[in-house]
């Protein structure tokens, strides 16, 4: 029988540990980049709020049962109405818009309106009585995004088949920086101090909240469940496992056991994702126009998340800094 001494052993399990760290990379990116096709193809025959509800509600009580038996305590009231806060902010506000905007936009712009969430983060904290001041070059970064955002918007390009609804345009930009403003009240709110049962919390109350808004939004007088499609079943089926199940708990993982600079990488790497999946499976042609403004924004966000990254480097070594604020949440990191 082959001895090992300590040196392979931690050889091997360094090794190991690497590959598990790969794997749970790419599920973040492939299963959070899918989303946005996901949500397009279940939305085909589901109406939005009614489709969102039921996902992050069913997602979220599956993630408070494995929060319970991993032995987290029971959340108490008020982090109960703070992360139903949270979730409406993120999830009626936030996922609610986007899957009520992606009957008229592509899921390839879709996703690349959402990738500015971390523009509008820095903008609301750059703003008022409490403000960070960012460094220049994350100011770099906020208005090559910005810019991206006016090439896309002002005129919009369409998919070559059709102009894109402006309405729909709209609605995702409200909708992203509803999830910007969500993710700001969660860093001082009171939260249960377990991601997994934070988040639980969040999708609960959230799909909660988006059936109720879903008798308000008309969705239930077009809702006939003979009507849906086995396509919209099985994109609901992913969106549920894959996208909020097990990409948020390979998510947590990596936080644990990962670097922070690649972990913060699914923020360019899935809107790329989603562009390919948009246009490799539901065939959706972009203008020039609007490759041009995908790849201002996505440059903009790479931007800001490596100047993110290195300020919260520098602030470990500056316990006083508040350079590693600037930017990080607490709350939903995708759109899971």
């Amino acid at each position: 029988m082959t001895k090992w001494n300590k040196a392979e052993v931690h050889a091997l399990v360094k090794s190991s540990k690497y590959s598990v760290i790969i794997i749970a990379l790419l599920s973040v990116y492939l299963f959070w980049g899918g989303t946005y096709l996901g949500i397009k193809v279940a939305v085909e025959t589901m109406p939005p709020f009614i489709m969102a509800g039921f996902r992050f509600f069913v997602a979220g009580c599956v993630l408070y049962a494995i929060a319970h038996a991993q032995g987290h305590s029971r959340p108490s009231l008020t982090e109960w109405k703070n992360a139903g806060i949270v979730g409406a902010l993120l999830l009626l506000g936030g996922n609610g818009a986007v899957a009520w905007a992606e009957q008229k936009v592509p899921s390839a712009i879709a996703s690349l309106l959402v990738a500015t969430v971390p523009l509008w983060i820095l903008l609301f904290q750059s703003v008022g009585t409490n403000r960070l001041k960012p460094s220049k070059g994350i100011i770099a970064g906020m208005g090559l995004g910005f810019l991206g955002i006016a090439v896309l918007v002002l005129q919009p390009g369409g998919t070559g088949t059709r102009a894109m609804d402006t309405l729909g345009i709209l609605a995702l930009l409200l909708g992203s920086i509803s999830w910007s403003a969500g993710s700001l009240f969660s860093r001082r709110a009171q939260l249960p101090s377990s991601p997994l049962m934070s988040t639980a919390l969040q999708m609960i109350g959230g799909g909660i909240l988006l059936a109720i808004a879903s008798f308000f939004l008309d969705d239930w007088s077009s809702f006939h469940i003979s009507a849906i499609s086995l396509r919209s079943y099985l994109a609901l089926a992913y969106l549920i496992v894959f996208g909020s199940i097990i990409a948020y708990t390979a998510y947590i993982w990596l936080l644990k056991n990962a670097e922070p600079t690649w972990v913060s990488t699914y923020a360019f790497v899935n809107p790329v994702v989603a562009v390919f999946l948009g246009w490799f499976a539901a065939n959706e042609q972009l203008t020039p126009r609007a490759w041009v403004a995908a790849a201002i924004i996505i440059a903009a966000v790479v931007i800001i998340t490596l100047f993110r990254s290195s300020k919260a480097s520098a602030g470990k070594k500056q316990p006083h800094s508040n350079a590693d604020n600037i930017g990080k949440s607490t709350s939903l990191p995708g759109r899971e």
